[in-house]
């Protein structure tokens, strides 16, 4: 479900308060349960469930009696608990149209001190456990709901914009609460999307982005012409959850992955060639 600037505005302060109780008893409990949340909250009954039952209405919370009867924090519970941190920090001020969506992530524009962009993570939506196997950043033991995974994913980006910014031409990282990155907006369009009049040069100048952000310590690890954005004479390199450093057992596959995806996607598509072997030892020159 898309958040909800409305409903955002509409929140009592009361069901804030379970948002945040639903958050913190989840890190212990899949379903929480009623009494639990009475308990922590310090409110009656009759008020508890009327509050859950306005959050279950705006698509913020869940309730189910399997395995156990109990509320759980879903995901437009928690991008709304990270919007109202970025609200009160004063990073964000108003929240835009949305303006992409992948398979683990959406993005809206929003106001602050400029324009920005918001990445709400949303991983293992589709499928947890293949995620949780497939991304080392996540815990391999205790509970860890799909809804923290996502917290998880983006301090992971957070991350890696950090130590990237400025060397390698990235979205500047500007904030992160939870499971939102706040990062520069980036005007341009993604590779896939457009006929770039030099496209050899295109290719070279990625090559030596991947090659920066090598020396950095960072691979990016998913690498292809859908997370390559042109930006004016720029080329950006976006979506970084999954990167891994240099030292990963599996870091030179992966690498050379990265630069095989590239070199393919110029080859087929604008009969650019290069060796993969040579372009793989000027990335790691």
């Amino acid at each position: 479900m898309a958040i909800s600037a409305d409903h955002i505005r509409q929140l009592h302060p009361y069901e804030i308060r379970i948002l945040h109780t639903l958050e913190r008893l989840m890190r212990t409990h899949a379903w929480v349960p009623l009494e639990l949340i009475k308990k922590s909250t310090g409110f009656s009954e009759s008020e508890t469930l009327f509050r859950l039952g306005r959050l279950m209405e705006m698509g913020m919370v869940r309730y189910d009696v399997v395995p156990y009867e109990g509320y759980s924090l879903i995901f437009s519970g928690y991008d709304t608990l990270a919007l109202l941190s970025l609200v009160k920090k004063g990073t964000v001020s108003a929240l835009g149209p949305k303006i992409g969506e992948g398979k683990e992530s959406v993005v809206y524009e929003a106001a602050g001190l400029g324009s920005l962009a918001l990445k709400f993570h949303h991983v293992g939506q589709r499928s947890f456990q293949s995620v949780r196997i497939s991304r080392e950043y996540l815990p391999e033991e205790g509970h860890c709901p799909w809804v923290f995974a996502s917290r998880f994913s983006a301090e992971q980006e957070h991350a890696a914009l950090k130590r990237l910014h400025p060397r390698v031409r990235v979205p500047i990282p500007i904030d992160r609460s939870r499971n939102v990155v706040a990062m520069e907006f980036i005007q341009g369009v993604n590779l896939h999307r457009c006929r770039p009049e030099d496209p050899a040069g295109i290719m070279e100048a990625i090559l030596e982005a991947i090659g920066e952000a090598y020396r950095l310590g960072v691979i990016h690890a998913d690498l292809s012409e859908y997370n390559v954005m042109i930006d004016g004479n720029d080329v950006v390199l976006i979506d970084w959850p999954q990167w891994i450093s240099p030292d990963h057992p599996n870091a030179a596959q992966v690498l050379a992955r990265d630069v095989a995806q590239i070199l393919r996607y110029f080859s087929r598509k604008f009969r650019v060639t290069a060796n993969p072997e040579e372009a793989l030892a000027r990335v790691t020159g």
